[in-house]
């Protein structure tokens, strides 16, 4: 077993998501959103198209913490699932774009 790497339980990943639901609530995350702009694509949306997305996933060990958690548009946060970050890029990214 990897000792650097937590495996989540269901207990685990329940807990962590009734933090993310109050997280939501924030003010933090609606001035996050209220940007606009999904970390991934950086595409423009109206802040109730975005949605919170665990940078690393919850079903990876991730936290819902301030450092894990980005606003994207629904398109990205479906696409990428549980992958990380470094291991998938959004179709419609800039860096794929030109």
């Amino acid at each position: 077993m990897n000792e650097f790497m937590h495996i989540p339980d269901e207990d685990d990943i329940r807990m962590e998501k009734n933090k993310a639901r109050e997280l939501r609530r924030s003010q933090w995350w609606k001035r996050k959103c209220a940007k606009g702009i999904c970390y991934y694509c950086k595409n423009q949306f109206s802040s109730n198209e975005l949605t919170m997305d665990h940078i690393v996933p919850l079903s990876r060990g991730g936290k819902t913490e301030k450092n894990n958690v980005v606003p994207c548009c629904k398109k990205c946060n479906s696409e990428k699932k549980s992958h990380l970050f470094m291991d998938w890029r959004p179709a419609s990214s800039p860096e794929n774009n030109g």
